[in-house]
Parts: C-alpha cells; structure tokens; sequence
C-alpha cells in the first residue's frame, strides 16, 4: 500500500473513454478535476513529504452519460526547473533542495544567502479554485496557477503579493452569493508586523469578460486584517469559515518558528521542521463582521487543537455554530514523511491521532453583567459550552459530532446556512480513507460506502437541478484500487440513500490526489469565449466534429467537445 506514496504517476494528456457501469443522471454533464501529488522523485533525488510531490492534476469529464479520463502535470516553474536538472533543485516545505555540488563556493553562498528570506515554490498541488470565472491550481503560499479546466493545459501564473502584502494563502476560499472569492492569507513582518490578511477578489464587471486577455487580481480588496498573537510566530491555518454575516478565523498555537525558518537552510533542515505545536497554549476564535469589516471585539478561546479543515458555519438564536475536524496534536502531519509511511499500514500505533468532527457554539451577544463562569449557550440543540472568564472573554468547549471522518464537503448551496449533512472520507487507523461516509448531524447517523482494496478520495457533493432538499444530489469519488486486478473508477452514488448509480473504470494507474471541484457544464467556458480572451490554442481534437458519422464511434477528444 505504502507504494501508493511513492511511485511517479504517468500523465494521460489525452482523454481516455472510461468503461461505465450503471446509469449516470442525465443532468450531469461538466468535469470533476483533482489535484494532488504525482511525482515523488527526479532523477536520483526524492522528496521526503508526500505533501512536496510534483502537482498531478486530472479529470473526469461527463458527457452525455459517457466519462473521458485525462491527467496532465503542472508545468510550474518548478517542475521545469526541476525536470531540466533531472533533479529537485527547487525547495518544497519537507524537503529543502540545496545547490549542485559541481558549483562553485561563490554560487553557493549565494543560494545559502537567498533562502534567508525564501521565494516560496510554485508548485500548486493542494486544490483547484476559482476566481472571476476562471480556475487556478493552488496551494498554501502566494502563488497559484491559472489552468484549462477541460484540458489541463498550465496558462498563466499569478502571484497574490503583487495586490495584497501576503506571504501565504490559503488553498480553500469561499464564494458568496454575490459572486466574491474570499480567502484568507499570512503577512509576515510586513511594516514591523505579522497579521492574517482577509481579501477579496469581485466577479468582473459586466462585459469585461471578452475585452480582457489575462485573468486579473487588480480589483483585489484587503478587507480586514488580524493582528498576530505573535510577531516571529504566526499560525499555520489550512482553511477558514463564513457565515451569512462573520468570517471565522481559527488562531491555533500549530505555529511557524519565522525565525527558525530563515535560518532552515543554514542548519540543514526542512522549512516543515520550523512548524511547532505549542501544547500548553489556547486556541484562539477570532470573528470578523462582514458588514462593518472589523474584528468582533469580544475574545474567545478554547483549548489547544490542530485543525485542517472547515465543515460549515452558521448563525442561529444570536449563536454562531462553527464545525471542524481537529486533532489533538500535528502527528498527522508528521505522518506523512515518507519514511513514517512505510509499515503504518500494519501498525496501528503509529497513528494516535484520530480526526474529530466538533461543534463550538460562540455567542454573538455576550451580556457584561453576565456571572463569570455562567454558560452563555442558550441553545437547546448542543451540548457545546461558553463560559466567560473574569476578564470578560470566552472560554468555549466543543461538543463532539463524531469521530473518524477527514475531508468534508457539504452541499455549497448550504454554506454560511443552518445544515444537515456532512459528506467525508472514513478513516480508522491508518492515514488513507477507506469509505466514504454521510453523516446526519440531527440524527447521529452514517451511511457508508465502502468495497475491498478501494482507497476513496474526498467526496463531492453535486446538487441535482431544481433539488428541494439538501442531500438531492450525487456524491462523486475518485476511487484507487490495490487490487491489481481491479482497476480504478470514478464512483458516482446517489447522495439521498449512498446507493451506488455508476462506476466509471479506466485501465490507468490512478494517483492518490487530495482536494479539487466539480465544475458544470454550464460554467465552463466555450472556444469562442477563450478565444476573444486571448486564450491559448487547444491540445484536444480537431475542432469541427464529422456530421455523419455516429458521436459514439469518434475518437475520445472529439465526442468531448462542446462541453
């Protein structure tokens, strides 16, 4: 199983008709794309993170009740660079790559001094996002790279800290109703201070779609900024939440040592070793108003945790209901070097951290004549608890939803809003998911869908047309397989009753991936609208389909276009 860490993945630039089983709802026409790890060594060298792997994105693209698989590389800087060398000479956070030996003594001082203040990788292989209708490969710092969604050709490289003075990002921004990107980013030392960047990017303005050739941030706007606790130390943060009216930013003590950073080259050690979890320290939940655009001024804290990612937010009753998946320290992380890897698989002890869906409930109006150590939760539906401190802040514990579930998704339709169901991956002892899991948070409930050798990706939710309740939809999974004699699928199950509707399989070695998006048919744009946006020119098929030959006889890329 371990191999599954470590192999390169080939790329199919091509599509690739899947075999389908079942019957896939006629409504659903668009393309799924992930994102994750694919090449793990170069030439002699290798990295020693799973999470440093050479960004791998592929498809699955649904027409017609047909599915067409393809993957493709992320042409980053790095990987040219690296490729070109035949080795990692481009650092990624677990592994810190250093100057050719053959060099000489002034070429490597000179590298040593650069890595001072280190110029983050390109290498955008954590999720797929969207800004102004157009999609980007992204990760954790201030780079992402705009892409084709329906060939995965890399277009255009785009870099935050030219609009906002941001060192990293986050690779998992919400949308809102008005059609704004928000994401959240790190400035460090920037004017003497660390803060945590609020931003923004509006949709275009109507008609500036086809006068502009290049996807543009100028219209980024700074929307608050939150001081750090901490000046040589800020939080490591992965996502964010939002309701109808806060954002939420979790301020966790898993904390990045700046100055360990600076000095990481130096001493011969990863930028992911300055990355220290501080025990004894609280968490602390920082609210931002959106309509005032500044820092709710009540503080609230609850014990130390370590957290990836969001589930949803909400308000209710004067109550802001946050739920997350949090650990009790970083061991995950810590998991995934590659040399922790081998033998996880058959020992359960290595893995002591079992991921935890929580629900922290903060009051939105907190009384000042309220008694200290009163619970200012009056909601009868939690368990959870917010308890004022003698100087006036908010002590809050959580209430346990469940336990084992990673990588959650939700309908997005439902995002900000009171909600139901929690779609993720199942996890025991070992790091990669074995099932897939809905669970209902009224109930307590869980459907489950799981198979022998299959190793589940994150689920996505798809909503059905005209849907009148929250589950009517379809969950999609990229499935890998251990079985040699059972290939991967694209696993499509019904998301009301976790039945399975269809399976696509295809005779490829499919690559374990960790985030991407589904996007319909409807949203993706047309040859002609590229085109008047000085688009690039395609690598698919011919560009005008043969009349009078039956579609299901064309070669894959051509039955393919006009999706």
């Amino acid at each position: 199983m371990e191999e599954l860490f470590r192999r390169n993945a080939q790329e199919h630039p091509e599509p690739i008709q899947a075999e389908v089983c079942g019957e896939i709802p006629s409504w659903m026409e668009g393309v799924l794309i992930r994102n994750g790890p694919g090449k793990h060594k170069i030439g002699e060298t290798e990295y020693n993170h799973w999470f440093d792997g050479m960004a791998l994105l592929h498809s699955f693209t649904i027409k017609n009740g047909d599915v067409f698989y393809r993957s493709k590389y992320l042409r980053s800087d790095t990987y040219n660079r690296n490729v070109e060398a035949n080795r990692i000479v481009v650092s990624e956070f677990g592994t810190m790559a250093y100057p050719d030996p053959c060099k000489n003594i002034f070429a490597k001082a000179f590298s040593y001094l650069s890595h001072t203040i280190p110029e983050f990788t390109d290498n955008c292989l954590i999720n797929i996002i969207r800004n102004r209708g157009d999609y980007y490969a992204s990760s954790e710092v201030n780079f992402i790279w705009k892409i084709d969604p329906q060939t995965l050709e890399t277009l255009e490289k785009v870099d935050y800290s030219k609009y906002a003075a941001i060192n990293l990002a986050t690779s998992h921004p919400h949308y809102d109703s008005a059609g704004n990107t928000l994401n959240m980013g790190t400035s460090i030392f920037n004017k003497g201070k660390t803060k945590y960047i609020l931003f923004q990017i509006p949709p275009s303005a109507p008609g500036s779609e086809t006068k502009r050739k290049k996807s543009s941030l100028k219209n980024l706007e700074v929307v608050c900024s939150i001081p750090s606790r901490s000046l040589r130390q800020p939080s490591y943060f992965h996502s964010f939440g939002i309701s109808e009216n806060y954002v939420l930013f979790i301020e966790q003590p898993f904390k990045l040592d700046i100055l360990k950073m600076a000095t990481a080259y130096f001493r011969g050690v990863s930028w992911a070793s300055c990355l220290v979890f501080h025990k004894d320290e609280k968490t602390w939940i920082h609210l931002v108003d959106r309509r005032s655009k500044k820092e709710v001024p009540t503080k609230f804290s609850t014990d130390a945790l370590v957290f990836f990612h969001h589930v949803n937010a909400y308000e209710e009753n004067d109550h802001l209901i946050l739920d997350l998946i949090s650990y009790p320290d970083n061991s995950l992380y810590e998991l995934f070097y590659l040399k922790n890897l081998e033998g996880s698989f058959e020992n359960p002890a290595k893995i002591p951290a079992v991921p935890c869906c929580k629900r922290f409930v903060v009051p939105l109006q907190v009384d000042k004549d309220a008694d200290v150590g009163s619970n200012l939760v009056c909601l009868p539906s939690t368990t959870a608890t917010a308890v004022k401190e003698k100087d006036g802040s908010v002590y809050c514990q959580p209430e346990l939803l469940c336990e084992g579930i990673e990588l959650p998704h939700i309908n997005y339709d439902y995002n900000g809003r009171k909600y139901r169901y929690i779609y993720a991956t199942g996890v025991k002892w070992n790091p990669v998911p074995t099932k897939i899991t809905k669970f209902d948070i009224l109930s307590k409930r869980k459907l489950c869908w799981e198979e022998e050798h299959c190793w589940p990706a994150e689920p996505v939710f798809v909503p059905s047309p005209n849907a009148k309740e929250e589950d009517d939809g379809i969950i999609l999974s990229t499935i890998v397989t251990t079985n040699p004699q059972k290939p991967p699928f694209l696993l499509i199950l019904d998301a009301k009753t976790f039945k399975e509707r269809a399976r696509a399989t295809v005779n490829v070695e499919l690559h374990l991936d960790l985030h991407g998006l589904f996007i319909p048919k409807k949203d993706l744009k047309t040859e002609q609208e590229t085109n008047a946006e000085g688009g690039h020119e395609s690598k698919g098929g011919p560009s005008n389909k043969t009349s009078n030959v039956p579609e299901a006889s064309l070669p894959a890329e051509q039955q393919m276009e006009g999706l």
